[in-house]
């Protein structure tokens, strides 16, 4: 196999789209608006999600469990939203159906205004690839690949054309800091690196909502933050982030926490003043352990 290009027995089953996706823009330079000066969210339009009465049951033998009971939520454009909760609180199972990897039992979801919830399975698979970007805990790479063939993946599955995917892929990776990278495989990479990459994958096709699932569970503290700075920037930049974490003081850098507990919302707050990431790392020195 030629050194980058994607495996096909490593992809996730996905559905090919000819539809052509909304192009990723240059990528920012330094004269783009810093963390603190982000964006208000829209609350006047649509929402990017918006949930009502969200229920989900699963059957364990003759035992029922309610994960959602009854969730109603919206989410704005421009928000980053911290989802927080125990073990059991009903996170993941809202965070696996509001990426359209699960149906609700009952209730509504609509994703940019589209009810989802009842959608057939092969429109559900064009949408969740076009419309949501994914960043996971253990970063989720292709080995075999180096960082531009991960980056361009969702790309081949919506049908992009080969030229216009290498440009695409190396915005992305110019967006995260890591075009010189570009041809280093996962195993050439640290941990920080990888999950750039996933950061790049999960932008390349300008999707309206980024869900981002204890992204930083894996990293040391330093690289944490890093990742949290580059986060803020895109949000500020525009861009809807949606993000489960168990660590309060990453929860801390969103602009609104969401915390689940027994299927509820327990708690929904804007953030008046987020902790900004680049001003942690600037207070930081070159000589200290990390």
């Amino acid at each position: 196999m030629t050194h980058g290009s994607p495996d096909p027995s490593e992809a996730p089953t996905l559905v090919h789209t000819s539809e052509a996706p909304t192009l990723v823009g240059p990528p920012p330079d330094d004269s783009g608006p810093p963390p603190d000066q982000r964006r208000l969210p829209d609350r006047e339009g649509t929402p990017v999600i918006e949930v009502a009465d969200l229920r989900k049951t699963y059957h364990m033998g003759e035992t029922v469990v309610s994960a959602l009971r009854g969730i109603a939520l919206k989410v704005w454009t421009g928000e980053m939203v911290m989802v927080m909760g125990p073990s059991g609180s009903g996170k993941s199972t809202f965070m696996n159906v509001v990426g359209c990897l699960d149906r609700p039992t009952s209730g509504s979801y609509k994703l940019d205004g589209v009810e989802v919830s009842s959608m057939p399975t092969n429109q559900l698979a064009d949408l969740r690839n076009l419309k949501i970007g994914f960043i996971f805990q253990g970063f989720n790479l292709l080995q075999r690949t180096d960082a531009l063939g991960n980056v361009i993946l969702p790309m081949i599955y919506a049908g992009v054309p080969a030229n216009e995917r290498r440009d695409r892929g190396m915005a992305a990776l110019e967006a995260v800091g890591l075009a010189s990278r570009a041809r280093h495989r996962p195993n050439e990479l640290s941990g920080g690196q990888q999950q750039r990459v996933a950061i790049a994958r999960a932008l390349v096709n300008a999707p309206s909502l980024i869900l981002a699932d204890e992204p930083t569970g894996n990293l040391d503290s330093r690289t944490s933050v890093e990742v949290m700075a580059i986060l803020q920037r895109l949000n500020a930049e525009g861009a809807t982030i949606v993000l489960v974490t168990h660590e309060p003081d990453i929860a801390a850098h969103g602009t609104r926490n969401v915390v689940f507990r027994d299927g509820h919302v327990i708690l929904d707050r804007i953030v008046d003043e987020p902790l900004l990431a680049e001003k942690e790392l600037a207070s930081w020195t070159t000589s200290e352990e990390w």
